[in-house]
């Protein structure tokens, strides 16, 4: 959306001259978001990659929850990164107003029920169904017990990884990069920064370290890359709703951490991501087409949100 001469006054950018840090930081955000974003994620998670969790050079336990201690070993980092990130940027570069804005989307709670339907039943569904022809024969109904923790591993999910990555990666970041490049243009940066930032959690038990195949992150960068596109059609159809992408974003790793384990006992992690990067390469090449590269975006005249 373009901004109007009343919004340049009221967004952070006429401060953008300014010498020091907040001049710079208003300069160049995204590149001071991306920055802050990979570099304080991966300087956190320094010490649980060299723990027994990872490498193994670091006598240093973490301390488990739920039967893991990603909670305490990974969490801490990804909070610190896409989150702790664009809040800072935010702050610099936009101000009160900035952050108001920022905060706003995480608020905008009022869509048609069909977008929370598509990311509470509809993916996750088209996730299970996906595991079908990659099983081998070994499905077994979800129990009980794998049926009551899809709630509450919805929930635990939507203030964990969703509040810790969306707020950077769609809230922050999507806006300008697709004022700035438009949606295709968007995807191409966000996608591949979005893979790169979990990369070295693959040297740590978070991507099966020392089992997984070397193959394994080149996969999930596909998959994450794919989804990315899924993720800013949703975005950009639901008036940027983050609490959808967040719905969306998290359905999609609940749904595998509880059903897919659960009925698809015999089916290893790099068969799943293979089956999971083929049907998010396919409903991305589906949006592509049908939108013809605009993934619903539309850039707004006079719109008084300073991202745009």
């Amino acid at each position: 959306m373009t901004t109007t001469t009343e919004d340049r006054h009221t967004t952070g950018t006429v401060r953008a001259d300014r010498p020091g840090v907040r001049g710079l930081v208003a300069r160049r955000p995204l590149v001071a978001f991306a920055t802050l974003a990979l570099g304080l994620s991966w300087l956190a998670w320094i010490p649980y990659i060299l723990s027994p969790h990872g490498l193994g050079v670091w006598d240093l336990h973490f301390p488990e929850f739920l039967g893991t201690a990603q909670f305490t070993g990974v969490l801490p980092g990804a909070l610190l990164g896409p989150l702790g990130g664009a809040f800072l940027v935010t702050a610099l570069a936009d101000g009160r107003p900035g952050l108001r804005r920022w905060l706003g989307r995480l608020w905008r709670w009022r869509v048609a029920w069909y977008w929370y339907a598509l990311a509470l039943v509809g993916v996750p569904a088209l996730i299970v169904v996906t595991g079908l022809p990659f099983a081998g024969g070994q499905v077994q109904a979800p129990s009980a017990l794998a049926l009551l923790a899809l709630v509450p591993g919805l929930v635990v999910q939507l203030f964990t990884t969703g509040l810790s990555e969306e707020p950077g990666w769609r809230d922050f970041a999507l806006p300008r990069l697709q004022e700035r490049f438009g949606p295709l243009g968007a995807a191409a940066v966000l996608g591949p920064l979005w893979a790169l930032w979990h990369m070295p959690l693959y040297l740590s038990d978070w991507g099966g370290w020392p089992d997984a195949h070397w193959t394994e992150p080149l996969v999930f960068a596909l998959f994450t890359i794919t989804v990315n596109v899924v993720i800013t059609w949703v975005f950009n159809r639901t008036g940027e709703s983050l609490p959808v992408v967040m719905l969306l974003h998290v359905g999609v790793n609940n749904t595998i951490s509880t059903l897919w384990a659960d009925m698809y006992p015999g089916m290893t992690a790099g068969t799943m991501m293979h089956g999971l990067a083929i049907v998010s390469t396919v409903a991305a090449v589906v949006l592509l087409v049908a939108t013809r590269g605009r993934l619903g975006y539309r850039r707004l005249v006079g719109s008084n949100d300073g991202t745009r």
